[in-house]
């Protein structure tokens, strides 16, 4: 078998760094519009992956899906199958804090969880699931450069989108988590296993405190021109 139970490719087909967004559709438009001779590499499950190049360097961009089992297993096979270094998330998420607005980004430093995935692989023991500081380093530095606001600091990834405890906003605000979303925790703890390297990025498509929303439309089309930014901190702009 060339690829996986859930990716077609070949093992080459994919470059070293991957951007997963949780949209398959946002992955082929990030591929169409900042990428070079982007090509289909997956389309197992609908979970579109391309590969391309931006300016010279390949680079591949595939969909996670939502939510923790999802990207665990995409990130898995990546990692462990196709050689991936590292993977960073370009994902949505849910403001908590007074000030933020739609389309703010959040660099997501660390991630705390209501989901057992990483007690299952941590012993029972609490984990921290953590970014790769030099990729931290790197975006914000670019980031800066450009004069792109980048919020960075610590979110929530919940295996609810509803969550059924009153008080879960509440508590989470008061310690200072900047976002919710459903996949940065666990994608640092495989990026750990793996001995590799994970960054998520997000857009705010909800302000909780206000209740503002973004549209369908505008969730599919969340970062835009950002998306270069990210690529120049990555792999250098030559």
């Amino acid at each position: 078998m060339s690829g996986t139970p859930h990716i077609e490719a070949t093992k080459g087909d994919f470059a070293e760094l991957v951007l997963m967004p949780g949209d398959p559709l946002r992955a082929k438009a990030l591929a169409v519009g900042h990428l070079d001779k982007p090509r289909q590499v997956n389309g197992v499950r609908n979970m579109l992956a391309f590969t391309g190049e931006w300016k010279g360097k390949q680079v591949s961009v595939m969909g996670s899906g939502m939510g923790m089992p999802s990207i665990s297993i995409y990130a898995h096979e990546l990692f462990d199958h196709y050689d991936v270094q590292r993977i960073v998330r370009v994902g949505t998420c849910g403001s908590l804090q007074a000030g933020m607005q739609l389309g703010d980004l959040v660099l997501a430093t660390a991630a705390s969880t209501d989901s057992a995935m990483n007690r299952l692989r941590f012993r029972n023991w609490d984990y921290a699931p953590a970014a790769d500081n030099g990729l931290v380093q790197d975006v914000l530095k670019t980031a800066s450069r450009h004069g792109t606001p980048v919020r960075a600091g610590e979110v929530f990834s919940s295996d609810y989108f509803y969550h059924p405890d009153p008080q879960f906003i509440e508590t989470i605000t008061a310690m200072g988590i900047l976002a919710i979303d459903m996949e940065s925790a666990a994608l640092y703890s495989l990026a750990r296993h793996h001995q590799k390297k994970a960054l998520t990025l997000l857009s705010v498509t909800d302000v909780i405190p206000t209740g503002e929303q973004s549209s369908t439309q505008d969730r599919q089309q969340a970062f835009g021109a950002v998306i270069d930014v990210v690529l120049e901190a990555l792999l250098g702009d030559d």
